[in-house]
């Protein structure tokens, strides 16, 4: 018979597979943001045109940008990355904590304005994802925005329960279910990491900046040995 996994508890019930999330801020933000983006618009122009309002990078940022201020910035992610990991698999991993390899997979970067967004995705083939925020307009000027108001250029994430919401009953024994979603506010410096399984888009943005971000995906391994901690049972 399998036991019950650990997991937090209050009495008569179990606080089962919860949703990591890691925020994170890069003291040098305020110094490089702008040499960032300068270099991204660089390379914006060097592309061929995409739909208004809207460009999407190929993910080769990493052989693409050689900057030592690049290199300060990927040593930054790299740690957000190793910190928000350990946290959320603190309880699933062996003892001692194993060595870990932090391998980024592919990184790109978006700019957005005239209303354009970025629909509901998730990511494939990596266990973890990230996004930073290089330029967007100040948060007074963001949301005061006549239409798009608050919303105007946030990340918004997406909950598990969200797809079982459709048409669902609500009264308040099912009232954890029903904040479904959570919008994280662009911020000049600050990256969110997540799971790559989880639902986000990027809601609509207008200001008088491009709302610029880079985005990449990564996995996570031991140093030594296998990564796989749990087995699987013979039919």
């Amino acid at each position: 018979m399998n036991e019950l996994p650990t997991a937090p508890a209050v009495a008569g019930a179990l606080s089962l597979w919860p949703t990591p999330l890691g925020v994170h801020r890069w003291s040098r933000a305020d110094e490089v943001n702008p040499l960032l983006a300068r270099v991204l618009g660089s390379l914006r122009a060097m592309a061929p045109p995409q739909a208004a309002g809207f460009f999407a990078s190929d993910d080769d940022l990493l052989e693409r940008i050689r900057l030592p201020e690049w290199q300060d910035f990927l040593r930054f992610v790299v740690d957000a990355l190793h910190a928000t990991v350990a946290k959320a698999n603190r309880d699933a991993w062996p003892r001692p904590t194993p060595d870990l390899q932090v391998h980024l997979r592919g990184m790109w970067f978006q700019a957005a304005n005239h209303g354009a967004s970025h629909d509901v995705h998730t990511h494939g083939n990596c266990s973890w994802s990230g996004v930073y925020c290089v330029q967007v307009d100040d948060e007074d000027r963001r949301v005061a925005d006549a239409l798009l108001g608050e919303r105007n250029g946030v990340t918004r994430f997406y909950g598990p329960y969200f797809p079982h919401l459709g048409g669902a009953h609500a009264d308040l024994g099912n009232a954890y279910l029903q904040s479904a979603h959570l919008d994280v506010a662009p911020r000049p410096g600050q990256l969110i990491v997540f799971p790559s399984w989880l639902a986000h888009q990027a809601m609509a943005y207008r200001g008088e900046r491009d709302r610029i971000i880079i985005s990449f995906n990564a996995s996570v391994h031991a140093a030594q040995g296998g990564d796989r901690l749990h087995g699987h049972a013979a039919a």
